[in-house]
């Protein structure tokens, strides 16, 4: 993903060999032969890219919002349309969708492209969406102390469009809401429509 930084997982990398054996032998266990020529690399290929979907464990999320910056906006600020790509802990299934982030500043606001860290930070591992999404808003409410946060994150999870029930193109749509947010509709209906249009 272009402009974000990218987190390594260092485990897989340190483990490398072993994480190389054992996807060796699901392939195996799953009935193929792991020495015809399509799956030759293959071991090393799923190694390489572990290290880059888990590499959210290498960093804390509360410091991916890095240094903030003192300013007299209370308004509210948005950051829509942030493609995020994860793994289902319960089966190990991607699911990907957008985040949008809104918040209500009260003295200190992050760089922009900093909440698109967080995103990477918080959702590069094993997860569940509804903790995605109340992660970000705790740690947006955390670091910054705004006057309000609100998190609504999409996802289309292959665990149940590719498998199981098997219905495609359905989506999943949850919301953490924190502060003002919380006690003002008006803020509320304004963060749900500027993130629509």
């Amino acid at each position: 993903m272009a402009g974000v930084k990218d987190y390594l997982n260092t485990q897989v990398g340190k483990n490398r060999e072993q994480v190389e054996h054992h996807v060796r032998e699901i392939l195996k266990l799953i009935g193929e032969d792991v020495e015809r020529e399509g799956l030759l690399d293959t071991p090393a290929r799923v190694t390489r890219m572990y290290e880059e979907i888990f590499g959210g464990y290498e960093v804390d999320p509360r410091d991916v919002l890095g240094v903030t910056f003192e300013e007299n906006h209370e308004e509210l600020v948005i950051v829509k349309d942030i493609v995020y790509y994860s793994q289902c802990e319960h089966h190990m299934a991607p699911f990907f969708g957008k985040v949008h982030i809104g918040y209500i500043p009260s003295g200190r606001i992050a760089g922009l492209s900093k909440l698109a860290r967080l995103v990477e930070a918080v959702t590069r591992r094993l997860q569940v969406q509804e903790r995605i999404t109340s992660q970000i808003a705790d740690i947006m409410d955390e670091v910054l102390s705004p006057q309000g946060v609100m998190v609504v994150v999409e996802g289309e999870h292959l665990c149940m469009c590719a498998r199981g029930v098997k219905k495609p193109g359905s989506k999943t749509v949850t919301s953490a809401v924190r502060g003002t947010f919380r006690s003002e509709a008006a803020s509320r209906a304004e963060f749900l429509s500027l993130i629509k249009s």
